[in-house]
């Protein structure tokens, strides 16, 4: 008897499917959090086939600092309109217009950690009890301990030390009223799959993860796209560069890396060269050696 086996790439997607369709069967109301990043766009992608022919049944939800990159926003809204799903918008502008977060201030100021209060919000205030991810283990310290299905207390905290077993793949979403879920479809993906998948999937993706020529301004070691967000400090000069991005999150604290990686092939051939990790260039991690983890336990993505 011949056997039939799955190549690397169809194992994982295998798995991200079996996971989305775990979370529509076990929750009341997920959905998909959404950066307009590659991660939160593959994983929209992974629900798409996950569901077919039927439409996706997750609604798409963004929290909005106000400091996005316009190629991000267009693009979302764009995905948002063609798959016909709902778009929910948190804005970290209202929550410091409401007094419920304090803007920052200083050289480093920057929205990342607003998004928490503004996040849980937006949970509580649309009743969701399970937020899907693009969050993957390769990614950084603090995601490489996240499960499959990870609880959030009452107030909408992490603990990584008291987290469910997975066994034999068995996914645990049982919750109190007030508690939630976060979900990792891609969680054993590496950032070289992401690639190797979009490619063979022939995914659209935003412009920015291309190589093109922008302004920048080099800090925290590395290249800082100008914006009116921006403020330049003593000392440093606006460069033009031919740049791309690893990752994308604020342009305040978003770093480029210097590339002439403008096509898929390239960028992979790029990627595996690379000994950094793709959140190396993110200013909002480097702030301490747990940033991410201090972040995730308060409710952070």
């Amino acid at each position: 008897m011949s056997k039939y086996y799955l190549n690397y790439l169809d194992e994982l997607e295998s798995e991200a499917i079996y996971i989305l369709r775990e979370v529509w069967a076990q929750f009341e109301n997920p959905v998909i959090l959404f950066s307009g990043g590659k991660d939160s766009i593959l994983v929209t992608h992974l629900a798409k086939k996950a569901f077919y022919p039927s439409k996706i049944p997750f609604a798409l939800m963004h929290v909005d600092t106000g400091h996005n990159f316009p190629e991000t926003i267009q693009f979302r809204n764009d995905l948002v309109e063609k798959l016909g799903v709902k778009l929910i918008v948190g804005s970290v502008q209202e929550s410091i217009d409401q007094g419920r977060v304090a803007e920052e201030r200083g050289k480093n100021a920057t929205r990342n950690a607003l998004q928490i209060t503004t996040l849980l919000d937006a949970i509580e205030e649309n009743k969701i009890d399970c937020a899907i991810g693009g969050g993957r283990r390769d990614e950084e310290k603090a995601r490489a301990k996240e499960r499959f299905f990870s609880h959030r207390d009452d107030f909408g905290q992490w603990d990584p030390k008291n987290q469910r077993p997975e066994l034999w793949n068995l996914l645990n979403g049982k919750h109190f009223e007030g508690e939630h879920f976060r979900a990792f479809p891609i969680s054993n993906w590496t950032e070289m799959d992401v690639w190797n998948y979009i490619k063979r999937e022939n995914i659209s993706i935003p412009s920015l993860y291309f190589a093109h020529e922008r302004e920048v301004v080099f800090r925290s070691n590395s290249w800082i796209p100008v914006s009116e967000y921006l403020k330049l400090e003593e000392g440093e000069q606006v460069e033009k560069k031919k740049i791309r991005f690893r990752t994308l999150g604020d342009i305040t604290i978003t770093g480029g890396i210097e590339s002439d990686a403008d096509t898929l092939d390239k960028i992979a051939l790029e990627v595996s060269a690379m000994r950094k990790t793709e959140r190396g260039d993110r200013s909002d991690d480097k702030r301490s050696e747990t940033a991410m983890e201090d972040r995730k336990k308060q409710g952070y993505f």
